[in-house]
């Protein structure tokens, strides 16, 4: 008969961190604009971001995925709409638009480390580095991309109707 056994070791630590440790990284793109419909296409992206020890570099480059995907989402597709009696048009995934994966090109990521000093592991954040960066960096790149055609401000979402009422206003 073959036995199984185990060895379960637990261990607990009381940290008091009494100074912050702070993340920081930089998000730059391309984007390419047809003026004739409005539509915005991502042709690059870079992403790089100190974050300190990753204790799990592929969760890491998970979480900076999933983050950015979660900003370009807010800054291209997500509006909330509600009617005069504060009930959301869009009630379902059905009506909401939400980015998928062929809005993306291949992002290229990258994480530096520069241990934290005020904590044992020497880790900084890294959940929302994706989602804080990637909003103004594409928002940026939108307006730099329509300064061409006089276009000086849009508010997100840049949807292609946003984008193109944009150019057309610009042109008159």
């Amino acid at each position: 008969m073959r036995t199984i056994s185990s060895l379960v070791a637990a261990a607990t630590s009381d940290e008091i961190v009494r100074i912050g440790s702070y993340p920081y990284g930089a998000q730059v793109l391309e984007v390419e604009i047809d003026p004739e419909t409005g539509a915005t296409e991502i042709q690059r992206y870079a992403a790089i971001d100190d974050v300190g020890r990753a204790i799990n570099p592929l969760i890491l480059h998970g979480q900076t995925h999933g983050g950015i995907a979660q900003g370009i989402g807010q800054d291209m597709l997500e509006h909330c709409v509600f009617d005069d009696n504060g009930q959301a048009l869009a009630g379902s995934f059905m009506d909401y638009a939400m980015p998928r994966a062929d809005d993306f090109p291949t992002f290229n990521i990258g994480h530096v480390c520069t241990p934290c000093t005020h904590n044992p592991l020497g880790t900084k954040g890294c959940g929302e580095a994706g989602a804080i960066g990637s909003p103004p960096a594409l928002m940026n790149a939108v307006l730099d991309a329509l300064s061409a055609v006089g276009v000086k401000d849009l508010d997100m979402p840049a949807s292609p109707n946003r984008v193109w009422q944009a150019i057309q206003s610009a042109r008159h």
